[in-house]
């Protein structure tokens, strides 16, 4: 094996920050994937509430696993639409799919009080 040449050298050192540097903003950027809610138009006739809301999933993640992997529940009954862990670009690229009416984060609730009695 030839030793490293002086060129590849000089293109290591300049090159390997830079990739450091994208690999870091890309990572700072999108942070750590968050619980959301998507609600969405109602499921068109002859199409499953899981395959209307995978369909659209997938549409902005880019794959039907990727898009499995990130949904959590579908809700059907009272609203339409679906739970999803994702980042921030991810999120961005949901919020462009045409039947997305509104994204909320998740959240829990707790109840203030359980001492009903008092109600006047």
């Amino acid at each position: 094996m030839k030793p490293p040449t002086a060129t590849s050298v000089l293109l290591l050192i300049v090159l390997l920050p830079l990739a450091g540097a994208a690999f870091m903003a890309a990572t700072a950027t999108d942070g750590p994937p968050a619980v959301y809610l998507v609600f969405v138009n109602p499921t068109p006739p002859g199409v499953t509430c899981m395959q209307f809301h995978l369909g659209i999933l997938t549409a902005a993640l880019g794959s039907e696993a990727k898009a499995k992997e990130a949904m959590i529940y579908n809700y059907k009954n009272v609203v339409n639409g679906f739970s999803a862990r994702v980042t921030a670009s991810e999120l961005d690229a949901i919020k462009k799919q045409p039947q997305v009416n509104r994204v909320l984060p998740s959240a829990t609730l707790h109840l203030m009080s359980s001492n009903f009695d008092d109600i006047s």
